[in-house]
């Protein structure tokens, strides 16, 4: 049975910093692009950042260089998000994502198989 679970969400102050996981089960990372998607209140889901299946080299959108970070822990079937400098308009829904049929890193949601329920990630003072 596959599975995508998030944890590590919540509300820190500007400036601040979260890390979120993502783990997966019925896939491996290896078998797998994986993307963390952010959707703002009243905007659609945008894709931010994914690590790739082949190599785990990352793949970021303007939005996120600089200050977020991708990494992955094969042993343990996680994908971390590292967040920094964090600013109100980071504020979402956090939604991790595997791609295991295309198994390539895209912002496109169709190209997405499996999706997490989301955590939710409040920026403010």
């Amino acid at each position: 049975q596959v599975q995508v679970v998030e944890s590590g969400g919540g509300l820190v102050q500007p400036g601040g910093s979260l890390r979120l996981s993502c783990v997966v089960s019925g896939f491996t990372l290896g078998d797998a692009a994986i993307g963390w998607f952010r959707q703002a209140p009243g905007k659609e889901r945008e894709g931010l950042i994914c690590i790739s299946s082949a190599d785990g080299s990352p793949t970021y959108v303007d939005s996120a260089k600089g200050r977020f970070t991708i990494s992955r822990d094969n042993a343990k079937n996680t994908v971390y998000l590292q967040m920094n400098s964090l600013k109100p308009e980071d504020t979402g829904i956090y939604t991790c994502a595997g791609s295991v049929v295309f198994r390539r890193c895209t912002r496109y949601v169709h190209t997405y198989d499996h999706w997490g329920q989301g955590t939710q990630v409040t920026v403010s003072s």
